[in-house]
């Protein structure tokens, strides 16, 4: 498992030691030597779309690291004070700059390794018509046969595209559990 070692303590600033918490839990935690804390690591939160229009999926071109110019769906990380819905809209609205109804929930990504959490609405558009944000290069629809499958960012994004297509073909969409270990 991924290890994102603190260092000190987020309250005091006080190093902190790696140790079973004296309340019974039964993983080692961040834990201050002054004021006791015990700081929980805990997987990020990514959240975003699978926005379509008619036949074609919208991916975004990236303008920023990590992969540089590959390929993804709107997507990014999940901010305090939002819900995963919210979060998911938001993300699409920024790298997309996209008009969209948002639909069911889609995808639940685990990657335990990166200690993370990918989760993709489904999201009509309701334009074809595209401003994306600072984080994009280009915004395009694409066909399933015309996706840059050896361009597409992230894993997580490839196994999402592959069961919307499915499901698409099967004319009825399911909600998708997937472990990428």
């Amino acid at each position: 498992m991924l290890k994102l070692p603190i260092k000190h303590c987020k309250s005091c600033g006080t190093a902190v030691v790696y140790r079973l918490p004296d309340d019974g839990d039964t993983k080692e935690r961040a834990i201050c030597t002054a004021c006791q804390t015990v700081h929980y690591e805990n997987p990020l939160m990514v959240v975003g779309t699978v926005p379509y229009w008619d036949d074609r999926v919208l991916l975004c071109k990236r303008n920023i690291e990590p992969r540089w110019g590959k390929w993804t769906l709107p997507a990014g990380f999940m901010e305090l004070n939002e819900t995963v819905a919210e979060g998911a809209a938001r993300e699409t609205v920024e790298e997309a700059g996209a008009e969209f109804e948002m639909g069911s929930f889609f995808s639940l990504v685990n990657i335990p390794r990166v200690g993370q959490v990918h989760m993709f609405y489904l999201a009509r558009l309701l334009s074809d018509q595209f401003d994306p944000g600072h984080e994009t290069i280009e915004a395009r629809l694409f066909k399933e046969d015309e996706i840059p499958w050896d361009e597409i960012a992230f894993k997580t994004v490839a196994e999402t595209l592959k069961r919307y297509f499915s499901d698409r073909r099967a004319g009825q969409f399911a909600i998708h559990a997937i472990d990428i270990v």
